[in-house]
C-alpha cells in the first residue's frame, strides 16, 4: 500500500481528552513513513511521571521512536524532520508550559514570544512533515489569576500562529475530527 500524501504540516487541536492525540497518531501512521514521537512533557509530580512512563511504553510497542524534548522544540524538529519520516509533536501546550515556567516571571512573556516565533519560523525549513497536537484552552471561564490568564492568552496566540503556518488544521471534539483548513477529511 502506497503512503497517503498529506500537507507538509498538520495542527490538531481540541480540549482535554477530546481524542486529539489519538487522531494525530492515526494521521502520522497513515502517511506510511517512519514515525518519530517528539514528546514535550515534564514530570512535575508523581502522577505526571506515571503518565509519561505509560506513554513511553505504549509508543515503543506501537513502533514509534520517541524523542523527549521539553524546551528546545524548534531545534529538535530541525534535527528529526527528514524525507521519509513524519514527526508528531505532543504537545504544544505542555511545551508552552515548560517555556513559560522556565523563565523568570519578569521575562516569561518575552521568552514565550521568542520561543513561539522560533518554532513558527522553523516550520518552512523542515525536511519532512510534522503533526502538532495542541489544546484549545480559551473556551472556558476566564481564569482567576494572572499566570493562568497569561497562559491562556499565549496558548491562543500560539495556536493561531501554528494554524497559519500549517497546511492542515483539524479540530477534534468527542473523538470526531473536523477539518478547519486543508481539505481532505482525515481518518
Amino acid at each position: 500500500m502506497a503512503p497517503r500524501v498529506s500537507p507538509p504540516h498538520t495542527l490538531v487541536i481540541g480540549g482535554a481528552r477530546s481524542g486529539k492525540s489519538r487522531h494525530a497518531e492515526a494521521l502520522a501512521l497513515g502517511t506510511g513513513l517512519e514515525r518519530v514521537y517528539l514528546a514535550t512533557a515534564t514530570a512535575w509530580d508523581d502522577e505526571m511521571r506515571e503518565r509519561i512512563a505509560l506513554h513511553r511504553e505504549a509508543r515503543a510497542a506501537d513502533g514509534w521512536r520517541t524523542v523527549e524534548e521539553p524546551l528546545g522544540l524548534a531545534e529538535a524538529l530541525s534535527r528529526e524532520a527528514a524525507p521519509g519520516r513524519v514527526v508528531l509533536v505532543d504537545c504544544l501546550t505542555l511545551w508552552l508550559t515548560n517555556v513559560m515556567l522556565g523563565a523568570p516571571p519578569e521575562a516569561a512573556r518575552a521568552a514565550v514570544e521568542a520561543a513561539c516565533a522560533g518554532l513558527a519560523a522553523e516550520l518552512p525549513r523542515l525536511a519532512g512533515p510534522a503533526v502538532f497536537v495542541s489544546n484549545e484552552v480559551g473556551w472556558g471561564i476566564v481564569p482567576d489569576n494572572r499566570l493562568a490568564r497569561d497562559f491562556r492568552d499565549a496558548q491562543g496566540r500560539l495556536n493561531q500562529r501554528m494554524a497559519e503556518a500549517c497546511g492542515r488544521v483539524v479540530l477534534v471534539a468527542a473523538g470526531l475530527p473536523l477539518v478547519l483548513k486543508g481539505g481532505v477529511t482525515p481518518p
